[in-house]
C-alpha cells in the first residue's frame, strides 16, 4: 500500500476543485453539484461548502446512485445490487450540473450517471469533477475538472479513503 495523498493534500485539491469550478462557471449560470454515492457524494459535500463560503451565496448539492445504470450488473461476479437513494431535490432543468466522483478511471461509472442524471431533467452543461484520474478509460469521457493525475499499474487500485464513511483521510495506491 502506498500513500498517494494525505489528508493535507486532499484538502488542499478540494480547494483547487473549488477554485476551478468556479473560474468556469458564467456568473449568470445556475450552479449545482451532485455527487455519485458514496464517496462523490461526500466530495461533493465538501465542495459545496467552499464554493458556497467563497460565492456567498447558496448552490445545491445533490447525491446520485447510479447502481441500476452499471453496465456490468449482469456480470457473474456480481451479486444481488445494493441500490440507494438518489436524492435530487431540486429541478436540474437549465442548470450547470457538475457531477463529481471520487476516482475516474475506465469512465464507466461517469457513464452510468450521465445516464442517471438525464432521467431527472434536462441541465444546460454537465461538468465532471474528481479528486483523482487514474486514466485508463474504456469509453471516451474525461474530466473537466482534476484534483491529481495518478498513473496507476492495471493491477493495482486506487483507493478514497474519508473521513465520513472510513474514519481515515487519504487515497492509496492498492
Amino acid at each position: 500500500m502506498q500513500v498517494i495523498l494525505d489528508s493535507q493534500a486532499i484538502a488542499t485539491l478540494l480547494e483547487k476543485l473549488a477554485d476551478d469550478i468556479i473560474k468556469a462557471t458564467p456568473p449568470d449560470a445556475s450552479l449545482a453539484l451532485v455527487g455519485i454515492r458514496s464517496r462523490g457524494e461526500i466530495i461533493a459535500q465538501r465542495l459545496q461548502k467552499i464554493i458556497q463560503s467563497r460565492l456567498n451565496q447558496p448552490v445545491d448539492q445533490g447525491t446520485l446512485d447510479i447502481t441500476l445504470y452499471r453496465d456490468d450488473l449482469n456480470q457473474p461476479r456480481h451479486h444481488q445490487p445494493n441500490v440507494r437513494t438518489t436524492e435530487i431535490d431540486f429541478d436540474i432543468d437549465d442548470r450547470l450540473i457538475v457531477l463529481v466522483d471520487d476516482v475516474l478511471n475506465t469512465g464507466r461509472s461517469a457513464r452510468a450517471a450521465l445516464d442517471a442524471l438525464i432521467d431527472y431533467g434536462r441541465p444546460i452543461a454537465i461538468r465532471l469533477a474528481v479528486l483523482v484520474d487514474r486514466g485508463q478509460r474504456e469509453l471516451p469521457i474525461s474530466a473537466d475538472y482534476i484534483g491529481k493525475v495518478v498513473e496507476a499499474p492495471k493491477n493495482q487500485r486506487v483507493n478514497v479513503y474519508l473521513n465520513e464513511v472510513d474514519n481515515r483521510e487519504e487515497v492509496v495506491l492498492e
